[in-house]
């Protein structure tokens, strides 16, 4: 990925010191898209017009071995550099990808992202990068961002770190970390405009056809959960019941986090989906309850606790308020409509 630049071009030939250099490390089976759309937004914005040189910006491929690393689609990347001293970059980048394909990184790699950890150059996870740099021991008291799609994959591995899926990147001192897709063109973009000025940044989303820069705090794009939702901060809103159905929080932190009122928040959630977020949260909480009745084994107890509920006769007496019959009776009856993955893509009815 690497661009031939001729000798005149290179900016170490000319004494040019890049206003941005990142090195990049590839998890085996890592996410070719995450990576692809992240060096691409580099390579466009560190070059007049389509020239791709690295003449405001330098990337490299780093590996501890110079072997082609596999993506998760089956592309072969050939590393372009060893792995390079800390010092010399401005940031490093974590690449992940499939979790559970093996090992996913080397132990010199390991422990050179310890090194940089250890540095007061950031550390970038990308897509699953994040748990990377969290067995890698280098995000304790930091928050992660990860994808709606692996949040439950990540508090079943780190249940004592903090990590949030409503936004599409998030940058706590120095560790960032993204959801991959959007968020590594999100981030990228951010990136650029911190070290080259916003023209630049929006130049290199324009070229790839993206219809706007995007900040970090921006809901993630999701499956049927939000539906025809198109407020932002209900979108986001819904984002964070969902993270927290077992553990229901107070609309007012919902709202603090949001930057907005209950009240605000309320109106919102009325002119959008026609019902107050008090409602919604409980609404979303007896959905997933009743997928749990009409697809696991749980007792209704266990289920209460898993959908937030105080106990059994709680869930019982809203499930049977919501759906005319109990929970132990609906589990006798076959599914009225299909969920599909309800566990993952909770809808709102």
């Amino acid at each position: 990925m690497s661009p031939s630049d001729t000798k005149n071009d290179r900016v170490e030939d000319r004494g040019v010191r890049p206003a941005l250099r990142i090195g990049i490390l590839l998890a085996n089976h890592f996410t070719l898209s995450a990576f692809a759309v992240f060096v691409d937004h580099l390579r466009l914005a560190a070059d007049e017009g389509d020239r791709s040189r690295p003449l405001h910006i330098q990337w490299s491929v780093m590996a501890h071995r110079r072997e082609s690393v596999r993506a998760s689609c089956g592309v072969m990347i050939e590393p372009t550099s060893g792995l390079l001293p800390p010092e010399s970059l401005d940031y490093v980048a974590m690449i992940g990808g499939i979790l559970h394909a093996g090992p996913q990184l080397d132990e010199p790699t390991v422990r050179y992202l310890r090194e940089v950890g250890a540095s007061s150059v950031p550390l970038i996870g990308i897509c699953t990068g994040s748990f990377i740099l969290c067995r890698a021991g280098l995000m304790e008291g930091r928050r992660s961002c990860v994808s709606w799609y692996h949040y439950q994959d990540f508090r079943d591995a780190f249940p004592g770190q903090d990590v949030v899926a409503d936004r599409l990147f998030l940058a706590d001192g120095p560790r960032i970390t993204c959801a991959g897709g959007a968020g590594a063109a999100a981030m990228a973009t951010h990136l650029i405009e911190t070290h080259l000025g916003s023209a630049v940044a929006q130049k290199a989303s324009q070229v790839l056809l993206f219809d706007r820069q995007r900040s970090g705090s921006e809901a993630q794009p999701h499956p049927p959960l939000l539906g025809s939702v198109s407020e932002p901060r209900v979108r986001r809103a819904l984002l964070l019941m969902e993270q927290n159905v077992a553990r229901p929080v107070p609309i007012a932190t919902i709202a603090a986090q949001l930057g907005v009122s209950v009240r605000q928040l309320e109106r919102l959630c009325r002119a959008q989906l026609g019902a107050g977020p008090a409602s919604l949260y409980r609404r979303l909480r007896l959905r997933y309850a009743r997928w749990l009745v009409e697809n696991t084994e749980r007792s209704v107890t266990e289920i209460a606790i898993d959908a937030g509920f105080a106990d059994c006769a709680h869930l019982s007496r809203q499930f049977k308020e919501t759906y005319g019959e109990s929970p132990t009776a609906r589990r006798l009856q076959p599914q009225s409509e299909p969920e599909g993955n309800a566990a993952r893509t909770r809808v709102y009815g």
